[in-house]
Parts: C-alpha cells; structure tokens; sequence
C-alpha cells in the first residue's frame, strides 16, 4: 500500500483518434512538473499516476497547475484482491467525518468478481457497521469515498481541482507582449490554457523604468512558467524609440505610434521564434491605445495573427483571473513599465492614419528596430 496522485484529464477525451498524441503530450507535462520532487509518472488505462515524490503536497500544487489536467486525487494503491482490506482502508479515510457520505465505485477491470453497484453496498454496510453515527446520502454526500478497481484498487476522497485547458505544445505556439501590468500576464495564460506554449517579448526603457520594473517582468514570466512549462523571455532596449518618438511625432499621437513599433518588433521576434502568432492583453476602451480605431492601426503593421482573448472583459474580470492564477500580487508592485513614460496628455482615440504615417516618416524606423533587435536580452524561466 502507497499514497499516490491519480491525476485526472477533461477535453482530451474528446479528440478520438488524435488522443493518444494528446495523452503522451500531458504525460511529458506532468513529468516535467514533478521532475524537481523526483515524481515517477506514468500512464494506465486512462489515468496518469504520479509516485514516489519526495513531497506529495508539492507534487500536488505543480500537477494542478498543468494545463490539460481536470483535477488530482491524493489516492491510496492497494491489491485489489483484498476486499476487507479495501473496506478498512475506506474507514480510515472517513477519520473525522461525521456528516453524509457515500461510495463511489469505478470497476474498469471487468474480470473484478463485484460490479460496481456491489461494491457500494458492500462497503457502505462495512462502514455503517463501524460508524453507525454516519449517514448514507447518495445524491448531496458531504463527502465521497471513490473507488477505482483498476489493475489495483485506487482510493480518495477529495479531488483537487486544476486548471484544465489542453497540453502545452499541442495548440502551436504564440509571443505574447508582457508588459508588468495585469492584463498581460492573464491573456498569456488564457492563451497558453487552449495547449499554445509561448515565449515573451517585453519592452524596457531604462533609465526610465528600472531594473526592478524588469525583475517584476520576469517574476510574472516565472509564475507563468509553471503552466506554461517554461517561457523564453526577450526583453528589448526601447528607451532611444521612445525618445525619437517623444521628439520627433505629434504629441497625442506618441502611443499609438510607440505601439506600432512594438508591434514590428515582436512580429520580427515571433517569426525567429516560429510562433504563428502575436497575443496582447488589451481590452476594447480600457485605454486610449485599446479602442477600436487604434487597434486597427497598431494591427497594420503585422503580418501575422493578433488574438486578443480579453478583448471583451472588464477590469473586475481581468482582475478577478490574475488573482486565481496568482498574478496579481505582482502585477501590482508599483514599478512602472514603458506603456507609462511619455504619456501624452490628451492621446488620439481616433487616430488617422496620415498622421501616424507623417510621423513616422521622420524616424529612421529599420535602424531603430533593428538596434533593440540586435540589443534584446534573452531569459529562460
């Protein structure tokens, strides 16, 4: 007898044919969650299991996190042919419970001498005879014992919730724009949620942002990681773009125009990454840059897909989000980013597209672009 994790997948059993390509890829991602707890993993008969961790709790809180995973069970392994065994284990896991329960039997092995029904009747009575103060309630248990009769006999009682979604890896791969806000970091996860894995690209300007306001970036990217499994992080010099910008532009048009250059950058930063396309964490009207007019314009510039998956939330939603994945904390620290330096005081909201192209007429756009290129540092989380 062992304690274990039985790690439960949800959309992967819909895709037919193509789900033992998805099984493997949440198998690899499990893996890779509990390699620093030494966790051996594998894969048995539509159930990944995780043993022999050096910490289950830590195991645990990383397995949650793995995109393509609908919940995880500490459970108990035990030889199935022990059925008092079985019934005794079952009590134990009910210690301190004193309202409602029920059992919950799962026989994938057919050749099992008790079907399902069996087992509940049998195991209930077991208890009841033991705790006759417990009570059977078959539709709203306070708690349920499940029992899974596999190549061994699998018991649990309180499944943890994880994040579901699909296996990174499986959905292509996009580069998302993270600045040290809130949105940025939840449309990553958002994204990467659907089995996209992804890489960064964030924009520093130093002196005017600090190189604490670059380390709260990458604590952003490090929180995601742990979905994400690992992100690639290049963080681009902007500082002499925006001074060029600031100097040289018409003042309420300085963000729309600082967005269209961030825009080339990570297009040119996403085809070196063989990302198939650009994500942003921009929301219709939350600010100057973010309504529909200046979307059109900084999406000019590209030539491959912007998704954009909180396009249609609000601040409490987004909000609400990065405090469930944990970004919030961070995001918050009062460390501003380059969105923040030079803001105009009166920025267009319906920008015309002479004036932007008037503006940038008078930068030397391949040199600028092509120095926060060659200057661009590169982290791996």
């Amino acid at each position: 007898m062992r304690e274990i994790l039985l790690v439960r997948f949800g959309e992967i059993h819909l895709k037919g044919l193509n789900r033992p390509y998805f099984m493997r890829m949440l198998v690899e991602r499990v893996k890779n969650a509990v390699k620093e707890v030494k966790g051996h993993v594998w894969l048995n008969d539509g159930r990944v299991f995780v043993s022999d961790m050096t910490d289950i709790d830590e195991a645990l809180r990383r397995v949650t996190k793995v995109f393509g995973v609908h919940s995880v069970c500490k459970a108990v392994e035990m030889e199935k042919d022990d059925f008092e065994g079985i019934c005794a284990e079952g009590l134990r896991l009910l210690e301190g419970h004193t309202g409602t329960f029920k059992v919950n039997a799962r026989r994938s092995d057919k050749r099992y001498p008790m079907d399902s029904p069996t087992i509940n009747i049998e195991m209930g009575g077991y208890i009841l005879q033991r705790r006759p103060e417990l009570k059977v309630d078959v539709k709203k248990p306070e708690l349920t014992l499940s029992v899974e009769i596999r190549d061994k006999a699998y018991l649990y009682t309180k499944p943890v919730m994880a994040v579901g979604g699909m296996p990174v890896g499986t959905g292509g791969r996009a580069t998302l724009l993270l600045s040290g806000g809130i949105d940025s970091p939840v449309a990553g996860w958002m994204i990467a949620k659907r089995g996209v894995s992804m890489s960064a690209v964030h924009f520093h300007s130093f002196p005017y942002t600090s190189d604490r306001a670059k380390e709260k970036v990458l604590d952003l990217a490090r929180i995601l990681s742990e979905s994400l499994c690992g992100i690639r992080v290049h963080v681009v010099p902007f500082t002499e773009i925006q001074m060029q910008i600031h100097e040289k532009c018409h003042e309420d048009y300085t963000t729309i125009i600082m967005r269209r250059y961030m825009m080339r950058i990570a297009n040119a930063i996403a085809r070196k990454e063989r990302a198939l396309g650009l994500v942003t964490g921009e929301s219709i009207g939350q600010v100057a840059s973010q309504t529909m007019y200046a979307l059109t314009c900084t999406d000019e510039v590209v030539d491959m897909p912007v998704y954009r998956p909180l396009i249609g939330f609000d601040k409490q939603e987004i909000i609400d989000i990065a405090e469930k994945i944990g970004t919030m904390e961070t995001s918050s620290l009062p460390f501003e980013d380059c969105c923040t330096v030079f803001t105009p005081r009166h920025p267009a909201t319906k920008p015309k597209m002479e004036i932007i192209l008037e503006g940038e007429a008078k930068l030397d756009s391949e040199a600028l672009i092509q120095a926060a290129l060659d200057n661009t540092e590169i982290y791996e989380l």
